[in-house]
């Protein structure tokens, strides 16, 4: 289904042209969910500023996609593919090790009633969003810790901080990455390391395309009212959210100039929670 934005007051930014100075050469790091939208982005971004990127994914043609597009940008740093089920959280946690930027995105959304909610769903989306990220940075402190140097960087959501009817699973997910993102950022502290969340509103890509249908039927209404009536109901601006902007926010916070910034939330939501 085509999705129309409606009237856009600002251009939208350019995709491919990065803005954040930003060096990572010498350094390593790992994305998850990097077959497609938001982790392509972060995946594509981080590469450009020379890191040696450990794209994971359980998509692995998406992943052979992302290494070949890698290939054509001639970015300074490269794109190791690998391919990966986050619910296999002792291959997750092995995965992070020696990792300088780690860059937790994966995420799956069921909308549904939590009366109709299926309890396995619901227990898989919270490993996969919540369990896997504790254990991947778990696996990539120990390199941080020893190096004097690290940035976390979990992709939340508004979702994060505000909830929204039938996403039972989805937001008690990002509500406990809030939390752990936190904590890492005490901890780490002392050590160099920073951990902060990314909390975009509705971004556009096949995560956000895949609820229409569902958004519809919860709320009884046609697919085409899903867009304004309820993903951007609430957003002062209504548009969605471009990966590439996403990606822009995550490099800044591995920049040496955000190194005061720990433990905090940095809101791409459109004026979502002005309100």
């Amino acid at each position: 289904m085509t999705m129309n934005q409606g009237p856009v007051p600002h251009p939208v930014p350019s995709a491919g042209k990065p803005s954040v100075s930003l060096d990572l050469g010498g350094r390593t790091a790992l994305v998850t969910g990097a077959a497609g939208g938001i982790g392509r982005a972060c995946a594509l971004r981080l590469a450009a500023a020379g890191a040696e990127v450990r794209a994971v994914d359980r998509d692995a043609t998406g992943l052979d996609a992302l290494v070949g597009r890698a290939q054509e940008l001639g970015l300074a740093g490269g794109v190791e593919p690998l391919a990966l089920d986050l619910t296999d959280l002792d291959a997750a946690e092995e995965a992070a090790a020696g990792t300088d930027v780690l860059v937790n995105n994966a995420g799956l959304q069921l909308v549904r009633p939590i009366e109709e909610f299926p309890p396995d769903v619901f227990r898989t989306v919270l490993t996969v969003m919540l369990e896997a990220p504790f254990r991947l940075i778990r696996g990539a402190l120990p390199q941080m810790y020893a190096k004097g140097w690290g940035r976390i960087v979990n992709l939340s959501s508004v979702h994060g901080l505000r909830a929204s009817a039938y996403k039972s699973a989805y937001v008690a997910a990002k509500h406990g990455l809030e939390g752990l993102s936190k904590t890492a950022a005490l901890e780490g502290a002392a050590h160099g390391v920073t951990s902060n969340c990314v909390n975009p509103g509705y971004v556009r890509t096949p995560l956000v395309e895949k609820q229409i249908a569902d958004q519809a039927a919860a709320h009884g209404i046609p697919e085409e009212r899903v867009l304004t009536e309820v993903l951007l109901k609430d957003s002062a601006l209504k548009r969605l959210v471009e990966p590439e902007e996403v990606a822009e926010a995550v490099a800044y916070l591995c920049t040496p100039q955000s190194s005061f910034v720990t433990g905090t939330s940095l809101v791409l939501d459109g004026g979502w929670t002005a309100h």
